[in-house]
C-alpha cells in the first residue's frame, strides 16, 4: 500500500482551475521532489493535501495510508501527520523547542484518545530522539525557530 495516494486530482482557488488531474503515488520511505515553474501548480497541491479550506478540490480523490482525507479537516490531517510547515519560520520568544514538541506530541495523543506523557517522560523520550538522531541536546532548551 502507498503511504500517499493522489489520483486524478483537479483543484481550483476562487474559481479558477489550478490542477487539472493529478496523479501520484508516495510510497513509504520514498521521496519525491515536485518541481515546476511558477504558476505551475505545486503550492495549489500542497495547500490541497494539507486541506486548506480556499482551494477547492472538483474531483479526484487523495488517500493517506488507505484512508480518503478529502473530507478531513487541516486539523484532522495534521493529527494524522500531514501538514505543512513554513519554509522561513518565524522564531517564538519564550517557547523551548522541549515545550513546543511536548505541546505537539500532547494534541497528537489528545487526538488519537490517548493520555498526555508526563513531563519527565517526555523528556527522557526527547533526548533520547536527540541522541539517536546525533542533535546536542542543548536544541531541545532554545528557543523555537532561534
Amino acid at each position: 500500500m502507498n503511504l500517499l495516494e493522489i489520483s486524478d486530482l483537479a483543484a481550483s482557488v476562487a474559481n479558477q482551475p489550478i490542477l487539472r488531474g493529478i496523479d501520484l503515488n508516495v510510497g513509504a520511505g520514498e521521496v519525491h521532489a515536485i518541481m515546476g515553474p511558477n504558476g505551475s501548480g505545486k503550492s495549489t497541491l500542497a495547500n490541497v493535501i494539507a486541506g486548506r479550506e480556499d482551494y477547492q478540490i472538483d474531483r479526484g480523490r487523495i488517500a493517506l495510508e488507505g484512508q480518503e482525507i478529502t473530507t478531513l479537516s487541516p486539523e484532522e490531517r495534521a493529527h494524522r501527520g500531514l501538514f505543512l510547515a513554513f519554509q522561513y519560520p518565524i522564531e517564538i520568544p519564550g517557547v523551548s523547542n522541549m515545550e513546543f514538541l511536548k505541546a505537539a506530541v500532547d494534541s497528537h495523543a489528545q487526538a488519537n484518545g490517548n493520555p498526555e506523557i508526563t513531563a519527565v517522560d517526555f523528556m527522557q523520550m526527547a533526548r533520547n530522539a536527540a541522541e539517536q538522531l546525533g542533535l546536542n541536546p542543548e536544541f531541545l532548551k532554545r528557543g523555537v525557530n532561534e
